[in-house]
């Protein structure tokens, strides 16, 4: 079942500059300060540890790589 918007965490509750925000195969949403990529052997989005914050704990997600997304608002979202 692919995610829903409703699902994405808040985006005010992201840190200022931290433009995508991601979920992980096992539900693991994350933000990011850089794009990031999907991992090589599938299942996670990586970036360098620096560039990626924790973001909260949503339901496994089959349809991960569909759940990247950029702030609203942001010269990356246009």
């Amino acid at each position: 079942m692919p995610a829903t918007p409703a699902a994405f965490p808040d985006w005010s509750d992201a840190p200022e500059g931290w433009n995508w925000c991601a979920q992980d195969a096992d539900g693991r949403w994350y933000w990011y300060r850089t794009e990031p990529v999907p991992g090589i052997g599938g299942g996670v989005w990586r970036s360098n540890s620096r560039n990626q914050q924790y973001a909260g704990q949503g339901a496994p997600n089959a349809d991960w790589l569909e759940s990247l997304r950029t702030r609203p608002g942001t010269a990356e979202a246009a």
